[in-house]
Order: C-alpha cells, then structure tokens, then sequence
C-alpha cells in the first residue's frame, strides 16, 4: 500500500488512538426548556478499527458523532483527533483539520451533480491542495468496482455507484478516520452489503479508522464493535456485534431495560 508523500500527518499505526470523547456533554436550549442530548459520554476509537454506534431515536448518537468530527460543540467535555482538541481550534483551523484528517459518508450521497464521479472523488484533496497518490486512487476505484464509472456523472449512476463513490472520496486524502452517518440508508440490501463490506475491509486490511451511526443491526455487525447509548449516556459495549446480538439488546431498550452485559 503506497502512502502520500504530501500528506499532513502520517498515518496511524494500528491500535494507535485516533479519536476520542471524553466526557462530551451537549445540551440544547436553556431553562426549562433545556434538552440535554449527551450527558458525559466518554469512548476512544483506535486505527484500524470499525466501530457502530447505536442507540434507539433520541439517544444522542449522531449528537456524538457530529461532536467527534466537529461539526458540533460540545456544551462540557472535549473532543479529539490525535493529539488535537477540537475545542481548542478556531473556525479555519477546523476546517483544515476536518479536510486533511476526516472523511465522510452520509446517507444522502452528497456528489455534486456537474461533477464526474473521479472529480467528486478528488474534490476534498483539491480543496485541501493535496495531491492524491495515483496508486492509493486506483486501488480504491478498483476495489469499489468504479474503475469503468470514473467519467460519469452521479445521475448517471445507481443509488449503490454513488454511495460508492463517495465512500471513495472519504478515503481519496488517506484520513486518520471516517464518520459514516447511515451510510446505507438509501440503499438496497445488496448495495448497502457491498458498501458495508468495503468499510469492514478498509478497517481490516487498510488499517482505516471508521466510525458508523446506524440503526440496522446487520449493518452494526460488520463492524468489529458496538456502542449503544440510552438518553444521552453510553450504556452497553459489544465486541464483534452479531445481527441477533445487536437485536436483542435494542429490544432491551424498547422494553425500557438494559440487557445483561
């Protein structure tokens, strides 16, 4: 696997810790009208790891998250990347760290329709003005299966082509983590399969750091671990999460109660 030569940091070793929060508090609103989203939720995700984070509606994991990647302020508590606390940048930093060192997947694609599907994959890199390695770009187009889709526009692509498209411009800069946000939620079993699929592997084989919010527990179990939070807290840790294992604690919740750990 080559590595960018002009890239802003090297890459994480694995197990090394790339992320974490450490007692994140977020509260929206004042008085009584106050509603706290997080209440001291602490977790460190390391490199070379894919990590769910679950939780029934309202629990506060995509607060959690948004909060990771800085995309939201903590009320109390911090957030890290590396050695950076997020609190401590002002706004332009922040947005040079998210370009340089963080990767996204949403939901909704995000592409920019005038653009083909390589100029939305390099489009991070060329805001950052970073160049990407040739090698790394290829491997990714050719393990995406989008080597013969490159010079296509995304209404020229499936629902499954342009999840995939993006997942490739989330990894084109070789970040030091991807937030994914329902990555598969608008998309077919088999699509949501072959995307869930290449984010298992970039963690396992690449040594790619991914951070998953969803609510389908076949999807919670192709990561390697499970986070569940319950109104606002951290509330249950699953290594190697199964479908029926991850069902089961949800239905933990709806019956109001905390499976046995």
């Amino acid at each position: 696997m080559s590595q960018r030569s002009d890239a802003p940091a090297s890459s994480p070793r694995f197990g090394e810790v790339v992320a974490a929060g450490h007692h994140v508090t977020k509260v929206y609103g004042e008085g009584e009208t106050a509603v706290t989203a997080l209440a001291g939720v602490s977790a460190q995700f390391v490199s070379g790891e894919f990590t769910a984070i679950m939780g029934p509606s309202g629990s506060g994991k995509s607060t959690f998250m948004h909060c990771l990647a800085g995309l939201d302020t903590p009320t109390s508590g911090s957030a890290w990347i590396g050695d950076t606390e997020l609190g401590s940048l002002d706004e332009a930093r922040l947005t040079k760290l998210r370009r340089e060192r963080i990767g996204f997947v949403f939901q909704s694609f995000n592409l920019l329709p005038t653009l083909t599907a390589l100029e939305n994959i390099t489009l991070p890199c060329d805001l950052a003005g970073i160049t990407p390695d040739p090698a790394w770009l290829q491997e990714l187009v050719s393990t995406l299966g989008l080597a013969d889709r490159l010079g296509h526009r995304p209404d020229q692509l499936s629902g499954g082509q342009q999840q995939r498209v993006a997942c490739a411009r989330a990894l084109a800069s070789r970040p030091a983590i991807v937030f994914a946000d329902e990555p598969t939620g608008n998309l077919d079993s088999r699509a949501g399969a072959q995307v869930l699929s290449f984010l298992q592997m970039s963690a396992e084989i690449l040594g790619q750091t991914v951070v998953m919010v969803t609510h389908d527990p076949v999807a919670a179990a192709y990561a390697g671990r499970a986070l569940f939070l319950a109104d606002g807290r951290l509330v249950h840790e699953m290594a190697k999460p199964s479908a029926a294992g991850v069902l089961e604690q949800m239905k933990a919740f709806d019956a109001g109660q905390q499976a046995v750990r």
